[in-house]
């Protein structure tokens, strides 16, 4: 038997070939099991023509269909839908060399088979008279004379002259060299893939029906679907249910060499305890980038916590006709990284109070001998004690040569209880966890301390997820997690505990982001939701990388910072860009009329309480006497050298002439542009001249610059954060603040970047304060650090960590339909 192969390309785009028999049977089962393997991108086959049947042709799955010569392929080609086919390379070579076929006759010579079929189907296409002819039929000679271009499919015969053939033909060869370098570009084509989104149709109604009925009329498309529409590789995706997924981190591998797309950030001036709409913002704006501009574009969000979901605020998804959906699903579990986050951190936190009672009731000795037993006969440290002997200077490797005092180094952590920062969490609002015993029953032999929980979104692993960049990454940071200090003041780690290895193991899934879609069917990310005020409050680096690949070198990811661009954005910039390395290309500061009326001096807003006539009815002099906020939220984005476009969401009791006001004065004080957005009624549509905005401003020049050098000492960072963006006199330094300062400087952690833990409802730390206070003197009262995130968090006053539930939360609106299965009630 003659031996044929099979090309097949790996990820990372490594072509192997595979020889084997030239029989039919033994070349299907081969391409049977290509197909199932996820290493393998696509199949080529080089066979000789008697064994080009349509078995073999359709036993090569279609996406992996390098010659496109499969009857799904060809179906697809001559329906029309170019995109979701693969043309074969032999087609698509013929066609780069011909130009202006527009009425010209093209002659198929020895062309015949799936390539003959796909071959008139393009010329076709491009206007070809098309003819086609077998070598040894009678009327060639003719057929050659009258043709403009011939075509040839097939080695000619002998008896065959060439001058049959009229002068000033063109005369194509389809030669193996041809298709050899096609195939080499299809390899390309799939790591630069061009989206080809279906976007979903908004049925509009006015007035504006609740967020979830508006989720819930629309279908969102299965997001396996959606996957492949962005350039996912199957083996890219894990699906949860049907309308969610995680990503693989393994595209950012193969999509290495694609260059990044425009990376926008979402801000927005002091809001109002209603909130302004930056998630609604962020949402409308991707819809009408991608489904009403058909420019590639991701929004990039933070996954909310069930906390405020069930208590005073709701959901997080967006609002009205700019949401992700299902809404239900996105405010609830997710995929369940929260819960991850729950149990490694929690974890951890019984791991540091075991250790301190085993410690505290057994000999040096005995306790050695339960952290390294004999097992199996025989005693060996394992890898993660090894890396703890190596901290301490000890090179042995068998346990039992260590010396008395080598034995007491490594055994005792002699945690000091005092000085314990790690809290138990739990994602629920509940103010009676704030400040809580442990220890009580008589099994834990008398070892009884106070501690607390925080919310699971506050604990330090929800801050490593957000800034961390790989799995190896993220192992390192969640080992530098300091959970206390010895006896000596000196810091213990997970790492120290031994746990690092086991809370990767449960964060493993967590790292990947969350595929899920907006209204229209465009593409989201959620990924992560840190705290805003003692972490960052940005969505996942790692998410945004990844979006930033997907839409290629022209398309557009958008993220959001949680609270006012005092406290978000200024983080976004000096420690998630830090961490990501990456370069914001624009900001979109968002505002109200609401809000700026009441910066204004319009009377207090409270939340669930209706809104005064000052805020329903037209007053120009108080959007003006506001506007003060947004211009200095402006100056703010300035200090970073990033281009500011304003976007200005439209209620429904704003005037024309307060919008106009608004647009006028933010214009004059440095945006780019100011435009106004009625996303929320109206869906993408509503955000196009916004996004046109974001375009156009994405071109100017960038000079893009951290607000302060990390080699500065803490103090002095803290007091250009100050200053510089919250417009302070200067800060004052409580003793137990400037004491653990003075620590952290000299355990080493003074480099790190400065996360400001303040309120979000001013400018200054007194949330009564609005507009643009000057003269205060900011308070420190304490500095915490967050080493394995990476960041020192000063506190502006006190600070809770756990929410509590109002009179009135939002559960009692949230139920079941038993027969259905549909949440009711979130909002």
């Amino acid at each position: 038997m003659c031996s044929h192969g099979i090309s097949h390309v790996r990820k990372h785009q490594h072509v192997f070939h595979c020889i084997l028999p030239g029989h039919s049977r033994i070349i299907i089962n081969e391409i049977v099991r290509l197909n199932e393997d996820p290493n393998v991108q696509g199949l080529a086959l080089d066979l000789p023509e008697s064994l080009y049947s349509s078995k073999v042709l359709n036993a090569v799955k279609p996406e992996k269909d390098v010659d496109g010569l499969s009857d799904v392929n060809l179906g697809r080609l001559v329906r029309g839908d170019a995109y979701d086919c693969l043309v074969p390379p032999t087609v698509c070579a013929v066609m780069e060399l011909l130009e202006d076929l527009g009425g010209k006759k093209v002659l198929l010579v020895g062309a015949s088979g799936a390539v003959g079929a796909a071959l008139q189907c393009m010329l076709q296409r491009e206007g070809a008279t098309t003819l086609s002819c077998r070598w040894k039929a009678p009327e060639l000679q003719t057929k050659l004379n009258h043709a403009d271009v011939v075509i040839v499919g097939s080695t000619k015969p002998d008896d065959v002259p060439v001058s049959w053939i009229k002068p000033g033909t063109t005369i194509i060869s389809c030669s193996r060299d041809l298709v050899s370098g096609k195939r080499q570009r299809w390899i390309q084509s799939q790591q630069y893939r061009k989206w080809d989104l279906r976007c979903l149709k908004l049925q509009l109604l006015s007035p504006v029906p609740s967020d979830i009925e508006i989720s819930r009329a629309q279908s969102p498309k299965a997001v396996d679907v959606l996957a492949k529409e962005i350039g996912l590789l199957t083996d890219e995706v894990e699906i949860y249910g049907q309308t969610k997924a995680k990503v693989r981190l393994s595209l950012l591998e193969r999509l290495k060499d694609q260059p990044d797309g425009k990376y926008v950030l979402v801000a927005g001036i002091t809001p109002t305890p209603l909130g302004e709409g930056k998630s609604t913002v962020t949402i409308g704006l991707v819809q009408a980038l991608t489904a009403h501009l058909n420019i590639n574009s991701f929004a990039c969000l933070r996954q909310p916590s069930q906390g405020p979901t069930f208590g005073v605020k709701g959901g997080a998804a967006g609002g009205g006709y700019a949401q992700v959906i299902p809404m239900e699903e996105f405010n609830l579990h997710l995929t369940g990284d929260i819960h991850a986050i729950t149990a490694a951190n929690n974890l951890l936190a019984a791991a540091i109070d075991a250790r301190i009672l085993h410690e505290n009731t057994q000999s040096d000795k005995a306790l050695y001998n339960r952290l390294v037993p004999v097992v199996n006969g025989v005693r060996g440290f394992s890898a993660i004690q090894f890396a703890r002997l190596r901290r301490l200077g000890i090179s042995k490797t068998d346990p039992g040569t260590l010396t008395e005092e080598e034995i007491n180094k490594f055994a005792r952590l002699d945690i000091d209880p005092s000085t314990i920062t790690w809290q138990r969490v739990v994602d629920t609002n509940d103010r009676f966890l704030r400040k809580i015993t442990v220890g009580q029953a008589n099994t834990e032999k008398g070892f009884v301390r106070q501690a607390q929980f925080d919310i699971a979104v506050a604990s330090e692993i929800m801050a490593i997820l957000a800034l961390t960049t790989s799995l190896q990454d993220m192992k390192e940071r969640l080992g530098k997690m300091v959970v206390a200090n010895d006896k000596k003041g000196e810091p213990v780690t997970a790492e120290d505990l031994g746990v690092t290895g086991a809370l990767a193991v449960l964060m493993k899934d967590a790292i990947k982001p969350t595929l899920m879609q907006t209204l229209e069917g465009t593409p989201v990310f959620v990924h992560a939701g840190p705290f805003a005020n003692i972490a960052h409050g940005n969505s996942s680096v790692l998410a945004d990388k990844i979006a930033l690949k997907l839409v290629g070198e022209k398309g557009f990811v958008v993220t959001e910072a949680g609270f006012g661009a005092d406290i978000g954005m200024e983080k976004f910039f000096n420690i998630k860009c830090r961490a990501s390395g990456l370069v914001p290309s624009v900001v979109v500061l968002v505002a109200t009329v609401r809000a700026l009326k009441m910066h204004g001096g319009g009377p207090n807003v409270t939340a669930g309480a209706p809104l005064k006539k000052e805020y329903t009815e037209e007053n120009l002099q108080l959007v003006a006497d506001g506007c003060c906020n947004l211009q200095k939220q402006i100056q703010i984005t300035q200090l970073f050298g990033v281009p500011v476009v304003v976007a200005l969401n439209v209620f429904k009791t704003d005037s024309p002439a307060e919008i106009d006001l608004v647009c006028k004065i933010a214009k004059r004080s440095g945006a780019f542009d100011a435009v106004p957005c009625d996303h929320w009624s109206a869906g993408g549509r509503g955000a196009v001249k916004l996004a046109q905005a974001v375009e156009r401003a994405a071109n100017q020049k960038n000079g893009f610059k951290y607000l302060y050098s990390l080699e500065l000492p803490v103090v002095e960072k803290i007091r250009i954060i100050a200053q510089k963006v919250y417009g302070a006199q200067d800060i004052e330094l409580s003793p137990t603040a400037q004491s653990q300062v003075d620590r952290y400087t000299r355990q080493g952690f003074g480099n790190l970047p400065i996360c400001m833990a303040k309120t979000h409802l001013s400018l200054s730390h007194q949330p009564e304060r609005k507009g643009v206070p000057t003269g205060f003197i900011l308070p420190i009262s304490d500095v915490r650090a967050s080493i394995g995130a990476g960041f020192i968090y000063p506190l502006v006053g006190t600070m809770s960590t756990m929410p509590g539930l109002p009179t009135r939360p939002c559960f009692y609106d949230i139920d079941l339909d038993p027969i259905t299965e549909q949440v009711k009630g979130l909002f």
